[in-house]
């Protein structure tokens, strides 16, 4: 009985959350209660027919003075009914799925939102139009706010600038059941819908790992507004596990290919066209220097300001034939272009200039080899695009194009890639070097929080006793091994600094530096003498 009550404690909270945040309406009240208990398999117990039929004057609270509501843990214990009712698999997945089945039912449909959207659209107020959309996939759980408050953050000052550093905890680690599911799960062949970044997630119910196809997570309360770019309907939505704010996604109607091109720039400048105060970029289409997804068209924009935008100037240049055009090259690890213009179709001409002109370029001082024998490219740009005002405040008249410029070379001594993370980095990143690092925010993996605690309690342990094999622990624990060498750098610089308060600090910062180490390695043109004069070579040969 006490599950019972729990169940509808726990389901008149959400209708209440729901009915504040104007998900449904008050005499939805009856409707949504039956909905829940049909999601997670239960016919009972009876709702609180006092609590039902009662009627506040909703729209006289404040937004602030909204109770606060523990969304995640209400949807946790509903899902966990759901797997007792065997409405849901026993997995992480499973729950997830009821979870968000459960939001996908007391949220508005697509015509609604996009009605509202529009609306607000409209009156020519786009920043209004994308705060209450952004507030909405919030209050629904799509964008996952509890998960993203777990991801650790700092900054680390470098040559470059304060670079920003994220050990990434909010996605889920898998489930063992899930992986061994898809382990013995049969393939068709077909899958629907092909990528998680497809519109036709929108609604979607998810699968789980043991399904044709295999795992996809659950879509039901993803809302996705219809854009046009370039004369093409494509999507507009919020990532669910957000590196920055506002973290936004643009994804073609259509699956197919990542391209960087005159299409594509076009895209992006209609994208700021329609919100000025968000940038967007795409990642690079090439394998090694590209994103994590290169099978789906798509950018990724949002409110946030990275390192990169803030980057001293150190030189101009001028795009013969373009006189509306100003250049600048930015003191940026990687290799990167800066162009503004209040002109959209000048920009817009002379960035695709320099991007046809890249692909073609190769210069063999510096290892950028633009087409191997066997025909294959590997040149392209990482594009960014934002409108900003003459003081660099978003929004503005002034068109600004960021063109970092990226070879996916490889060679015997860099099998991974020339303008890739060195492997005397892998300890700390491994992973593609995409849109989002090259702007100067690291996303590391999970499996340093684990590591970089135990490479403390090492160093800490040789603080303390002069006789401490610090070479030897490091080299015998597994969480450590990787780190070994860095870590006794690390020591032999700084053990005067180090204090059980302060080491996590020193450790974070140590990070930091190797992401700078990392984004040059990215970059095509170094900054010694040999570099400067090859990326001279290449603007004067615009």
């Amino acid at each position: 009985m006490a599950v019972m009550t729990d169940v509808r404690e726990a389901a008149q909270g959400l209708i209440e959350y729901a009915i504040h945040r104007s998900m449904i309406g008050q005499d939805d009240r009856i409707w949504a209660y039956n909905t829940i208990l049909e999601c997670i398999g239960a016919t009972g117990p009876a709702l609180d027919m006092a609590w039902a039929l009662q009627v506040e004057k909703l729209s006289l609270l404040h937004p602030d003075t909204l109770p606060d509501f523990d969304l995640e843990g209400t949807l946790a214990a509903l899902s966990e009914t759901a797997v007792a009712n065997g409405a849901a698999e026993d997995t992480a997945s499973g729950r997830d799925r009821i979870a968000m089945r459960i939001m996908g039912a007391l949220m508005p449909r697509p015509s609604v939102v996009n009605e509202e959207f529009n609306g607000r659209m409209g009156v020519n107020e786009p920043r209004a139009a994308t705060d209450w959309f952004y507030g909405l996939c919030c209050d629904t759980g799509y964008v996952r706010r509890a998960a993203i408050a777990r991801n650790i953050k700092w900054s680390t000052p470098t040559n470059w600038g304060d670079l920003e550093i994220t050990i990434n905890l909010s996605k889920p680690e898998k489930d063992p059941r899930d992986i061994a599911a898809a382990g013995a799960a049969k393939n068709t062949g077909e899958r629907y819908p092909a990528c998680q970044l497809c519109i036709e997630n929108e609604g979607y119910p998810g699968r789980s790992a043991a399904t044709d196809g295999g795992a996809h997570p659950a879509r039901q309360n993803l809302r996705v507004i219809p854009i046009q770019l370039d004369g093409e309907r494509w999507g507009f939505q919020y990532s669910p596990y957000a590196y920055f704010n506002e973290h936004c996604i643009a994804m073609s109607s259509k699956h197919r290919p990542m391209h960087v091109d005159r299409k594509s720039l076009t895209c992006l400048l209609d994208f700021v066209d329609l919100f000025p105060h968000y940038f967007i970029g795409s990642n690079a289409d090439l394998p090694i220097v590209g994103g994590s997804i290169l099978s789906h068209d798509h950018f990724q924009g949002g409110a946030h300001e990275f390192p990169m935008m803030h980057a001293t100037e150190v030189s101009q240049f001028s795009v013969p034939g373009f006189d509306q055009v100003s250049g600048t090259v930015l003191q940026w690890p990687l290799s990167v272009l800066r162009l503004r213009s209040h002109d959209r179709a000048q920009l817009l001409d002379a960035a695709e200039k320099i991007i046809l002109a890249w692909r073609e370029w190769t210069d063999e001082s510096v290892g950028v080899i633009a087409h191997t024998t066997d025909g294959v490219a590997h040149n392209t740009v990482t594009p960014v695009i934002r409108r900003v005002d003459s003081r660099g405040n978003a929004g503005g008249e002034i068109y600004e194009a960021y063109l970092a410029l990226r070879c996916n070379i490889t060679t015997d001594e860099h099998p991974l890639g020339v303008f890739h993370p060195h492997a005397e980095y892998h300890h700390i990143k491994k992973e593609n070097i995409g849109l989002i690092e090259v702007m100067g925010l690291a996303i590391l993996p999970p499996r340093l929080v684990p590591e970089l605690g135990a490479v403390r309690e090492h160093l800490l342990a040789a603080k303390a006793d002069v006789s401490y094999d610090l070479a030897g622990a490091l080299e015998g624990d597994d969480l450590c091994r990787s780190h070994a060498a860095w870590a006794e750098d690390v020591y032999a610089r700084r053990a005067d600094e180090l204090t059980a308060d302060n080491a996590i600090d020193i450790l974070h910062e140590e990070v930091g530096v190797v992401f700078g180490h990392v984004l040059d390695n990215a970059g095509v043109f170094k900054w010694d003498e040999a570099g400067r004069a090859a990326q001279q070579r290449f603007i004067d040969s615009l």
